[in-house]
């Protein structure tokens, strides 16, 4: 089983603490989504993870190893961490092939990732003359050249059109439900919360939560129901008598807090109220976020006055 295993890691540049005896793991078979405000310490987490940076103490493995001692790396570990990174003048094409060839990877491979990210019609256009979200496809790419057991992808919908946005969803759940090991850091939570199953969450270089997404959701934001009824005055009078208190909308609808679809549709029907809406309203992966981290980040915009 290849997974990514970080202990006890911290990484201090001077007087300042980017990573503070950060632990989690990342296993096989899922998505998990790398979460945090700017100055986390995700950048450098996934560096130190990759063996770009040393870490002043701690250790980062994949697959019980760091990565710096893995033979032809590109193998066993796919990461996409800056799409500005290939060189300009050469065509896309090159740059996957001098990737294989440094790794002995088939050059078959260049031509089917190519295919596989929707590059193959720019393949032999020169890298600077390639959009925002072509350089973003070309990373993701050259991350999966070796046909890896383990992904590491830093914001990949970056750039990409809404039909890149889908690929990119469709991609990632296609390599966790092979059973690789797929971690992603993003600052969309909308798009995060389409393809992630796990969350791992950083705060000032800590640990905030290390959670199975719906789990992380549920335990902050609280459920709500939404209900539309013709006999307002009975669907009150039921609520209340069942220990709950509605809100009245100028729409017409109600809304009922720390309360359950089926447990309101129950006891409506038990009273004989008539029903014309009945939905849950659940909490966003945004809503739960925001509620961890908003004391956690580093940069922030004051509030506006009203």
């Amino acid at each position: 089983m290849t997974s990514i295993d970080v202990r006890d890691l911290t990484k201090e540049f001077g007087p300042r603490r980017a990573v503070d005896r950060l632990t989690f793991r990342v296993l096989p078979g899922r998505v998990t989504g790398f979460l945090g405000p700017n100055g986390a310490g995700k950048s450098t987490t996934l560096r130190l993870v990759l063996g770009l940076d040393r870490p002043t103490s701690g250790t980062a493995t994949v697959g019980g190893r760091p990565y710096a001692t893995l033979p032809e790396p590109l193998r066993h570990v796919g990461a996409l961490l800056d799409a500005q990174a290939p060189h300009g003048s050469r065509t896309g094409r090159d740059h996957l092939r001098a990737l294989a060839a440094s790794n002995r990877i088939p050059v078959r491979r260049v031509d089917e990732v190519l295919e596989e990210t929707g590059l193959a019609p720019a393949a032999r256009r020169r890298v600077k003359t390639y959009s925002l979200g072509m350089r973003q496809r070309l990373g993701i790419a050259a991350a999966l050249l070796g046909d890896p057991e383990v992904v590491l992808l830093d914001e990949p919908s970056n750039g990409l059109d809404p039909e890149g946005i889908v690929w990119i969803r469709g991609l990632l759940r296609r390599l966790a439900g092979e059973g690789r090991t797929v971690l992603v850091s993003s600052h969309l939570m909308n798009e995060t919360a389409s393809f992630a199953d796990q969350l791992v969450v950083l705060g000032r270089g800590r640990l905030l939560a290390d959670t199975p997404m719906r789990d992380f959701i549920d335990a902050r934001v609280r459920p709500r129901v939404r209900v539309r009824t013709s006999d307002p005055a009975a669907l009150e009078k039921a609520l209340a008598r069942h220990g709950h208190e509605a809100v009245a909308h100028d729409d017409g609808h109600w809304t009922v807090d720390h309360a359950r679809v089926d447990d309101i549709g129950r006891l409506a029907s038990e009273a004989g109220v008539p029903l014309l809406e009945l939905t849950a309203e659940e909490g966003t992966l945004e809503q739960a976020y925001l509620d961890l981290t908003t004391a956690e980040a580093e940069f922030a915009a004051a509030p506006q006055e009203a």
